[in-house]
């Protein structure tokens, strides 16, 4: 066990907060900051967490659980537990081959994870690293030319579902990304990068890290007819080009000969509609904050999203998990699983493959121990029974 590894395990480490007062001391604040932050005012990024806080528990006492089962299937999937590693973006800044030490974390827990279309490494790379079942979120970065060659790398990689997500139009405005000069540091022009450079040198291992393995990256699931991968520096640009509309489901189904996941579902409108367009899941979620803020946060608008769409398509919740239960309460509330983000995200910093193995590990034992405490058996005996709920939450 490397000098990274022990410094994650307990009693250093305990819980997610604590894995992010481990990312944020050795990652530069500008990596940090991208993990940890959200758009604006952040109100939408710190509700996620709070709205966890408004469902409480309800436990049956003097209950022997000896054994809980913690296993699910999503999307015909057998799974662990009923925890889904989020696409994040980027990783390979946060650690070295990041996406695939994500990826085999998961695989070895026994979980699904998602890699980003804005991955820094090779999707097909990632697959192999994973040994477990794999999904691919799509933007159409680069037109649809580059989105159909993404599609077809994924599908002859052996991902097993395609993730659009459609609350992207335009990248949110991420006011620590302008004040740690993300934008100047990706330039690559000196004279910018100047006055915000300081942050990587202060990082001294970290950075040896990331030019090992190769430097900035590029984005290498993005192929450009004709330019190849592309750059880093020109993702701001390009998501703002790459609109998901309804009717791209259409051509985007023709070419996915799988099951296709819907993330961004904040709506029951729009819940029917994916039922509508074929979906097979549907993932609620505001992007962690990221996007418009001032919405509701993903489990406030849970219940009329499954009260929207019966049994028709699986639903899944994705923002604030960052305890096992709040996965407890999400399943109550009507989710098939849980979607988690930045609690891996920040093991990833802070200690790579390792830092992601204890997030899941911190999940999966809060979990089991929430499940006991609660005298429920299994997460497929939970259900609204085992929870009170603000009433103007519940469906009318």
């Amino acid at each position: 066990m490397n000098r990274l590894s022990r410094s994650v395990q307990p009693p250093r480490v305990l819980n997610i907060q604590d894995l992010r007062r481990r990312a944020k001391r050795r990652l530069p604040r500008v990596v940090f900051d991208y993990i940890d932050g959200g758009a604006e005012d952040e109100s939408t990024l710190r509700a996620n967490c709070r709205a966890f806080e408004a469902v409480t528990l309800r436990p049956r006492c003097a209950v022997a659980t000896p054994v809980c089962d913690l296993r699910t299937t999503v999307l015909g999937n057998s799974v662990s537990m009923p925890l889904i590693l989020a696409p994040v973006g980027s990783c390979r800044v946060m650690f070295p081959r990041g996406e695939e030490a994500a990826a085999r974390a998961a695989g070895e827990a026994g979980i699904i994870c998602t890699l980003s279309t804005l991955s820094g490494c090779r999707l097909e790379d990632v697959a192999a690293a994973s040994g477990g079942p794999v999904w691919y979120q799509l933007y159409l970065v680069g037109g649809r030319d580059c989105a159909l060659g993404g599609i077809d790398r994924a599908r002859k990689a052996g991902f097993s579902a395609l993730v659009v997500t459609i609350d992207t139009p335009v990248a949110g405005f991420r006011e620590r990304d302008l004040r740690n000069g993300a934008k100047e540091l990706l330039s690559g022009k000196l004279g910018p990068m100047l006055p915000f450079v300081n942050q990587l040198l202060v990082r001294p291992r970290w950075l040896a890290a990331l030019l090992a393995d190769g430097g900035l990256m590029k984005f290498e699931n993005v192929v450009i007819p004709g330019k190849g991968p592309m750059l880093y520096a020109d993702v701001t640009a390009a998501l703002e080009q790459s609109v998901v509309t309804w009717d791209d489901l259409k051509w985007i189904r023709q070419a996915w000969n799988g099951p296709i996941v819907i993330k961004g579902i904040h709506t029951p409108e729009d819940a029917r509609r994916a039922v509508d367009m074929g979906a097979k899941a549907l993932v609620v979620s505001n992007h962690g904050g990221r996007q418009l803020d001032g919405v509701a946060s993903t489990l406030r608008v849970l219940p009329e999203v499954v009260a929207a769409v019966g049994d028709r398509i699986e639903v899944l919740l994705d923002g604030g998990i960052r305890r096992g239960s709040d996965i407890v309460k999400a399943l109550c509330l009507g989710a098939r699983a849980v979607l988690a983000g930045r609690a891996y995200a920040y093991g990833l910093g802070a200690a790579g493959g390792a830092g992601v193995s204890r997030a899941i590990d911190i999940l999966r034992a809060d979990l089991l121990r929430t499940l006991k405490l609660l005298g429920c058996a299994s997460v497929a005996e939970l259900d609204e029974t085992y929870v009170n709920v603000p009433p103007d939450w519940l469906a009318k």
